[in-house]
C-alpha cells in the first residue's frame, strides 16, 4: 500500500521482499486444493474497512457478506444462536468507569471475581484469546472496551475472489507505476551514511535509498541490525502484544454437517465448542464442503510443538467429539487438509498484534522517524481494528503520506 502511494506520487520505489510472493500474512492457497481461493492467513473483512472496500472497488472484486447461523456445542448437544453475555449491564458499567488501563485478567479479578460471574469471565476470556489471539494477562482492557462498546459500522464478510486477488491488484499497481519488487531478499541490516539508507540482505545484495520503511512483524524487528537510535526504538516492540494462530482447513467430499441427525445445519456459519480445536466455520453462503478450525492465543501456543499432520488429526478428533461421529468416518471423507501454524513461519513469528496497556506509547515511539527509517504495519495502527488487513493498509497509507509531506 505504501509502495503504491509513493510510486504514484512519482517516487522511485523498491520493495524488498523476504518471501517468494507478496502478501505476508495474507496467504492464498491453490484454488484446486480446496475448490475455491481458500485463505491460509487473513480471511475476513472486519467492520467498515473503508480502505479495503475502496481497493476492492478499484480492483472490481466482490464482497461476500458473512451470513448463516452460529451454533454452540456443549456436553454433546448442539444449540443454535449466540448466547447473551451474562451480566452485560454490569460489564458495560465497569468498563465505562475504568480510568486507568490494565490487563483484562486483572480487570476481571478486580470486578468480577465471584463464582456467579464464572460464565461472564469465560465468555470474555474466550473472546480475548480466540478473536484477538491475545494473552488476557497482557491484553489491554481499554482495547476490549473499544471492541465491546465502540464497534464501528459494517458487516463481516470475505472477498469472493480471495485476499490474494487484492494483493495481485496492488502488485500490478506498483509495477504499473514503476516500482520494482525483489523476492527472496531477507534484509538483515539497515545502515545510514551521508548518501542515505543502505539495506543489506542475507545473500549479500544491497539496496540504497533516501528512506526505508520497515514492515516486518514486531517479533522479527529485533533481528534486523539498525542504527543505534532506531534500534532503541525497536525495544518498544515488546510492549505491543503479538499472538499466534493455528488454522486447520479440511475439505470433505460433501457438506455432511448440513443434515446432521435431527439438526439442520445447512446454514451453519460459526461453531463454538469446548473441544481441543474450539472454533470452526464454514464458507456459507458459498456451498464449499470445507470446515476451518481455529486456535488462537494461548491455545495456539499450547500446540506449538505439533507438526502440521498432527494438527490435522487434532482437528478431526475435535470434530468427531463435537458431532459425536466415528473419527474414521470423518477421516474417510477428507479430500484435502492443511494446517498452518503462523508461529512457525520464519517471516511472521505469529499471526497478528493486539494492544497491551503500554501499546499506544510504544506505537508513538516507533512512529517517530529516525534518520530516514520508518516503521509501518498493522501493529502500528492506532485505531480499534489492530491486527486486521485494514489496519495494515491504513498504516502503509499513513506512512506514505508522512514521507510525502516531509518532501513538500
Amino acid at each position: 500500500m505504501a509502495a503504491r502511494q509513493l510510486a504514484r506520487a512519482g517516487n522511485s520505489v523498491v520493495v524488498v521482499e523476504a518471501r517468494e510472493r507478496c502478501g505476508g500474512r495474507i496467504d492464498p492457497l491453490p484454488a484446486e486444493e480446496f475448490g475455491y481461493p481458500a485463505e491460509g492467513g487473513a480471511e475476513f473483512v472486519h467492520g467498515a474497512a473503508a480502505l479495503t472496500h475502496g481497493l476492492m472497488a478499484e480492483a472490481r472484486l466482490s464482497f461476500l457478506p458473512a451470513s448463516g447461523t452460529r451454533w454452540r456445542a456443549a456436553n454433546g448437544v448442539l444449540t443454535p444462536g449466540d448466547r447473551a453475555t451474562p451480566y452485560a449491564a454490569e460489564l458495560r458499567h465497569a468498563l465505562g468507569a475504568l480510568s486507568t488501563d490494565l490487563p483484562v485478567a486483572d480487570f476481571l479479578a478486580r470486578n468480577f471475581a465471584g463464582p456467579h460471574y464464572a460464565e461472564l469471565r469465560s465468555s470474555i476470556l474466550r473472546m480475548v484469546e480466540g478473536f484477538d489471539a491475545a494473552d488476557p494477562c497482557r491484553a489491554s482492557t481499554f482495547a476490549l472496551r473499544d471492541e465491546w462498546m465502540s464497534s464501528g459500522p459494517g458487516r463481516q464478510g470475505r472477498i469472493a475472489e480471495g485476499y490474494g486477488a487484492l494483493i495481485a491488484f496492488l502488485v500490478a499497481e506498483c509495477r504499473g507505476h514503476g516500482a520494482a519488487i525483489h523476492f527472496g531478499k531477507v534484509v538483515t541490516a539497515i545502515d545510514t551514511d551521508s548518501r542515505g539508507i543502505i539495506a543489506r540482505c542475507r545473500d549479500g545484495s544491497m539496496f540504497e535509498a533516501s528512506a526505508a520503511i520497515l514492515t516486518a512483524p514486531p517479533p522479527l524487528l529485533p533481528g534486523i541490525a539498525l542504527p543505534p537510535a532506531a534500534s532503541r526504538k525497536v525495544a518498544a516492540c515488546g510492549d505491543i502484544g503479538f499472538g499466534n494462530v493455528v488454522k486447520i482447513l479440511l475439505r470433505f467430499a460433501t457438506r455432511w454437517w448440513a443434515d446432521h441427525g435431527e439438526r439442520d445445519l445447512a446454514d451453519l456459519s460459526f461453531l463454538i465448542a469446548g473441544a481441543a480445536v474450539p472454533t470452526w466455520w464454514t464458507q456459507h453462503p458459498a456451498p464449499y464442503p470445507v470446515l476451518t478450525g481455529w486456535l488462537a492465543g494461548p491455545r495456539a501456543d499450547a500446540v506449538a510443538r505439533l507438526a502440521a499432520e498432527e494438527l490435522v488429526e487434532l482437528g478431526l478428533d475435535s470434530l468427531a467429539e463435537i458431532f459425536a461421529m466415528p473419527r474414521d468416518r470423518l477421516r474417510g471423507m477428507v479430500v484435502a487438509a492443511r494446517a498452518i501454524n503462523w508461529g512457525h513461519d520464519p517471516f511472521a513469528g505469529g499471526a497478528y498484534s493486539y494492544a497491551t496497556p503500554q501499546t499506544r506509547d510504544a506505537q508513538s515511539m516507533l512512529l517517530e522517524p529516525e534518520a530516514g527509517i520508518f516503521f509501518s504495519g498493522e501493529a502500528l495502527y492506532g485505531g480499534a481494528e489492530m491486527g486486521t488487513v485494514e489496519a495494515a493498509l491504513a498504516s502503509g497509507s499513513a506512512t506514505a503520506r508522512t514521507i510525502l509531506s516531509r518532501r513538500g
